[in-house]
């Protein structure tokens, strides 16, 4: 196990497999298949097998009712590896099957779809389910269709509940990332200041993310003079350098030793925040603080997020047209959704991101905390970063 940084466990791994079974035993399943090729969006993989996906390379997933698991890889033509479940990285899987395809390169598509279906036609499988066939490419899900016809079935919804409710072991997991999150903020406070680039702030702190244990995920922001809005841009947009007088807003958005997300996002003023910001600033904490008071097992997602609508709309403030609250775990973003559009209701077990925001052309206001939804509400936040601007 030397070689996996921070595995979960194998009692962990044998509690998701049975649930999972249980599940596709009362809705008459004989396998599931899934696909995942984004490291920030693509976490079912990586709950069945603990390991994560890569971008751009596909890695797929055939789990079993009754056997284990079949895993599709980017290798070489013909190459298989024969296991029996107990290797010590991939755990539970019973045999690794390669191609070498490129979602890049078109004429390649079909072949991970292709070697699924040798896998799956010689056992007759009467009913299998799709994990999240949307986020599949269409080549894969063409190709399995054209082998095996009309026996798949929509399966996403039975493993984003198994995922959404989060073990005590994982929760351990997902207060690790927020904690490391915390050291990383605290590390861009000592070191940004004026004459940086914003690009170079968060190479700063990235490698020490890597070093505390985060391997994936994304830092959002940018500087732009006080009175003009300081948004969350990626990588191509952060050339600009800071000057004096500036405020600056940041996400940090990477997953922690497990593989677990969290998120947190604060701003900063190099000097004095205008009464514009700070009065933003408070707004967007109040309404963080009205959706915490709204959470708890069994509320409506669509219900809450319309009674936050007419909270910031009653202040003249915008309502959301995205998402301002959502689920987190190896997946960035996973249900359930703050949402019009959410039909999963809150349980215990659940995270979930609180990042309520606003922007015009003078400022962009944001808070971004994670909470644990417990049996009388939410818990205390995850994050111990003050909420507050920092005026540096």
């Amino acid at each position: 196990m030397s070689r996996l940084q921070y595995p979960i466990s194998d009692q962990e791994l044998a509690r998701r497999w049975a649930a999972t079974r249980a599940a596709m035993e009362a809705q008459g399943l004989d396998a599931l298949v899934m696909q995942n090729n984004n490291d920030w969006l693509g976490g079912s993989v990586k709950w069945f097998t603990d390991i994560p996906a890569l971008n751009g390379y596909p890695r797929s997933l055939i789990f079993h009712r009754d056997d284990l698991m079949s895993v599709i890889d980017n290798g070489p033509w013909g190459g298989v590896r024969k296991l029996d479940g107990s290797d010590q990285i991939h755990r539970g899987v019973g045999a690794i099957l390669c191609t070498p395809a490129f979602l890049s390169v078109g004429y390649t598509n079909s072949y991970e779809g292709e070697l699924a279906g040798e896998v799956l036609k010689p056992r007759g499988y009467k009913k299998i389910g799709l994990v999240h066939e949307g986020a599949m490419p269409w080549g894969f899900v063409a190709a399995l269709r054209a082998a095996l016809g009309d026996v798949f079935v929509d399966a996403t919804d039975l493993a984003d509940g198994l995922k959404a409710i989060k073990s005590a072991e994982e929760i351990r997991q997902i207060r690790a990332t927020a904690h490391l999150q915390d050291v990383l903020y605290a590390r861009v406070l000592e070191v940004i200041r004026p004459g940086m680039r914003d690009i170079d702030v968060i190479a700063s702190v990235e490698a020490e993310g890597h070093w505390l244990g985060s391997e994936q995920g994304i830092y959002l922001g940018c500087s732009a003079p006080l009175g003009s809005r300081s948004s969350f841009l990626g990588r191509h947009l952060q050339g600009r350098t800071i000057e004096q007088g500036d405020n600056f807003s940041l996400l940090i958005e990477v997953n922690g030793p497990g593989g677990f997300y969290t998120e947190i996002a604060r701003t900063m003023v190099f000097g004095k925040a205008s009464q514009e910001l700070r009065d933003g600033f408070a707004a967007v904490k109040e309404a963080q603080d009205f959706t915490l008071s709204l959470m708890r097992p069994g509320a409506d997602p669509a219900a809450i997020a319309a009674a936050h609508d007419e909270f910031m709309q009653a202040r003249g403030l915008p309502a959301e047209l995205r998402v301002y609250s959502h689920g987190q775990g190896y997946d960035m973003v996973e249900r359930p959704l703050i949402r019009r559009d959410e039909t999963m209701k809150l349980a215990a077990g659940m995270c979930l991101a609180v990042h309520p925001g606003y922007e015009n052309e003078r400022q962009f206001s944001v808070i971004c905390d994670d909470y644990l939804i417990t049996e009388t509400g939410v818990s205390e936040c995850l994050h111990r970063t003050p909420k507050q601007i920092f005026e540096l």
